[in-house]
């Protein structure tokens, strides 16, 4: 098989196999759509809130497909992203301005920090340094200019403290969020699930995103999120691979049947 971008001892491979890392994609997407560029373009041009499983399909096609994949995978997708892009403009915004593409790749890379090193172990300094360079290229792979991603660790902490400290989540933003975190269109199987999403992802946004979007957190209920995160740091990194790859490995499975089938349709 062609070899991908990375090896499999990369760092960030290491940090993305981690199915743990979908309990923050509702935290990625709101953190996303704070920025009132992306939820204009989101607002405009998408239904996904009708559609979350969609949606997370798309993400994780993308991310594993760029990651994981081989180079000629991580090219078809990448492309289909960035031609996808290329129809999501209006009034202000543009879906290939290098500034939403750096937001949406910053809230990806935030969120599987958060999550892998409270969870599952801290990142040594260098493996920390190095995993940071390796996500731009979810940001340069669409098109997005490698000098844009913020120099090092310490650039990007500036970075995401300012933009934490100034979005102001827009009505469009609160639509969107109240439409993915009270779906309408689940499965019957995944509605006992909802409650704990909305939990999980209202606790570990940012304080002034969690403000900015209106939604109430008590001290006790941060104590439970803390409880329960401490709780699976225990248990997760014990449990096989083939569990905490089960995410990874479906999604890649699926782009590649779907890749298949397009480059041969006779088969399809």
């Amino acid at each position: 098989m062609e070899d991908g971008l990375f090896g499999d001892d990369a760092v960030i491979r290491r940090v993305a196999r981690e199915g743990l890392l979908l309990a923050g994609g509702g935290r990625a997407t709101l953190l996303q759509i704070a920025h009132p560029g992306v939820a204009q373009g989101v607002y405009d041009h998408s239904d996904f809130a009708d559609r979350p499983l969609d949606r997370l399909r798309a993400t994780m096609s993308y991310v594993y497909g760029v990651l994981f994949g081989t180079c000629e995978e991580a090219r078809a997708i990448s492309r289909a992203v960035a031609a996808m892009h290329r129809r999501v403009t209006g009034p202000g915004y543009f879906a290939d301005d290098p500034g939403l593409q750096i937001w949406v790749n910053a809230t990806l890379y935030d969120t599987a920090m958060v999550l892998y090193q409270r969870v599952v172990r801290p990142l040594a300094e260098a493996d920390a340094d190095v995993c940071y360079q390796q996500y731009s290229v979810l940001a340069t792979s669409i098109g997005c200019p490698a000098g844009a991603w913020p120099a090092d660790r310490a650039a990007f902490a500036t970075y995401w403290d300012h933009m934490i400290g100034t979005l102001r989540v827009s009505a469009e933003a609160q639509v969107i969020a109240n439409a993915l975190l009270w779906p309408r269109n689940l499965p019957v199987a995944l509605r006992p699930g909802v409650p704990l999403n909305r939990f999980v992802t209202i606790g570990l946004l940012p304080a002034p995103i969690r403000e900015g979007y209106h939604f109430s957190w008590p001290p006790r209920r941060q104590r439970l999120l803390d409880r329960g995160l401490a709780a699976m740091s225990v248990v997760y990194p014990h449990l096989p691979h083939r569990i905490r790859d089960a995410a990874k490995d479906h999604y890649l499975n699926d782009l590649r049947r779907r890749h298949s089938r397009r480059r041969n349709p006779i088969a399809t």
